[in-house]
């Protein structure tokens, strides 16, 4: 159990916690797990990391409302009540078949935790082509990773194409020593990572071996032909619009393809336009493409990286 303290600075407590606490009776009535206490004026949550990040992003929303409108009522606190515990899906702690995408190699089942990410792992289902889009820590990366391997187990692809834009090193990667493989490694890390959270070492290395499962920077897609393949272009914001309708072109018969990134994070030298904002306008009324945004509300890392992000979205004091 971890503990929390809003301060509530320029407020008049008598209309913000209301008549004998109403508002922390209503939060509290919400979050049974949790201990939530005023004092004066600053507010102490004790509990899980999970709910002190959905109390303290509501009481985040009411602290907005109140400098807006001059008041909270209980109305309002169970509106932002709804809506935060909409972002999370229920933890019954005994997910189903049809949860689980796949299970990881210690045995945990590796499943949607936000409705966002159950957005992505629906529209998956129901398209050829994906754009998931939304700021790191969302999960949209190794939810969609999750999805090609459980594609790949399932015998509904031939093979698992994972490719990222080495934008740090020019797409160019003759200027970097070493062999192929030691030049991207270190752009394709993440992946990596999530893959050996799903796949048995030795596996993995027979699929790679093998080339069931490749992974390779976004200028080595140029010239072919995907088929029969579950194909994931990460990091998408870092491709220019040339890039991005190369990729897109190379989609064959029987495939399926992802492509994520996050707008506000975009490396390309100079003023170069992103391939991926581009191509969300562009083909934002093609049927037949899913288009999934995702939030600082569905990060699931450290409970610190949504306050991060959101502090970065609001902006720096020099910057307004």
């Amino acid at each position: 159990m971890i503990e929390k303290t809003v301060t509530l600075d320029n407020i008049s407590l008598i209309d913000f916690l209301g008549v004998e606490n109403k508002t922390i009776d209503t939060l509290a009535a919400a979050f049974p797990k949790s201990k939530i206490v005023s004092r004066g004026n600053e507010i102490v949550i004790k509990g899980s990391t999970a709910e002190i990040v959905q109390i303290n992003d509501i009481l985040g929303s009411l602290i907005d409302h109140y400098h807006k409108f001059g008041k909270v009522t209980e109305e309002n606190v169970q509106n932002y009540i709804s809506k935060e515990q909409e972002i999370m899906l229920p933890d019954n702690g005994y997910p189903t078949a049809e949860d689980v995408i796949v299970y990881g190699t210690k045995g945990a089942p590796i499943k949607a935790k936000t409705v966002n990410q159950q957005r992505l792992v629906d529209s998956v289902k129901d398209n050829d082509l994906v754009f998931a889009l939304g700021p790191a820590g969302t999960g949209k990366t190794y939810i969609s990773v999750a999805l090609a391997v459980r594609a790949l187990k399932n015998k509904q692809v031939k093979k698992l194409i994972i490719t990222r834009p080495a934008v740090e090193a020019g797409e160019n990667l003759g200027f970097l020593p070493g062999d192929l493989k030691e030049k991207i490694d270190p752009y394709l890390r993440p992946i990596y990572d999530a893959l050996h959270d799903m796949i048995p070492f030795e596996k993995l290395r027979y699929y790679m071996e093998r080339e069931i499962i490749e992974i390779a920077p976004l200028a080595y897609m140029r010239g072919r032909t995907l088929n029969n393949a579950f194909i994931l272009l990460d990091e998408a914001q870092n491709t220019t619009p040339m890039q991005m309708k190369m990729f897109l072109t190379r989609m064959g018969p029987e495939s399926k393809m992802i492509i994520t990134g996050d707008a506000s994070q975009i490396d390309l030298p100079g003023n170069q336009r992103s391939g991926l904002k581009e191509a969300v306008k562009v083909l934002g009324h093609v049927k037949g493409i899913g288009f999934v945004e995702l939030s600082e509300k569905d990060v699931v890392r450290h409970r610190l990286v949504r306050d991060i992000i959101e502090a970065y979205k609001k902006g720096s004091p020099e910057e307004k």
